[in-house]
């Protein structure tokens, strides 16, 4: 059973269904990318494995976002890279909405 202590907040259900992709960066962790697609919260590394982009800045659609740089794509839900140029996945982080906000599990 998760407890508060190990969970971490990164914004409100509402901001990331509003905006659909927001870029946050939390202490003691890379920057982040949190997901409203189609009715799901997802969050994943922000940066994108391929070069420097912000992946909170690409589009989403289809469970997956695409890189606004080299337009690779990345599945939302494993982070697995679906599109050439991008090769490597990047890391996610099972969603969990708490109190309204979207939180993850605080990474060791």
């Amino acid at each position: 059973m998760q407890t508060e202590n190990e969970l971490l907040t990164l914004c409100s259900a509402a901001e990331a269904a509003d905006f659909g992709a927001l870029r946050v960066e939390p202490e003691g962790l890379p920057p982040l990318a949190v997901f409203f697609d189609d009715g799901e919260y997802f969050v994943t590394d922000d940066t994108c494995s391929h070069g420097e982009a912000s992946l909170s800045e690409g589009m989403v659609e289809g469970g997956k976002v695409e890189c606004p740089w080299h337009s690779g794509k990345f599945c939302l839900r494993t982070g697995a890279a679906e599109t050439f140029p991008a090769e490597t996945p990047v890391r996610v982080y099972p969603a969990i909405l708490r109190d309204g906000h979207v939180c993850i599990r605080r990474p060791e």
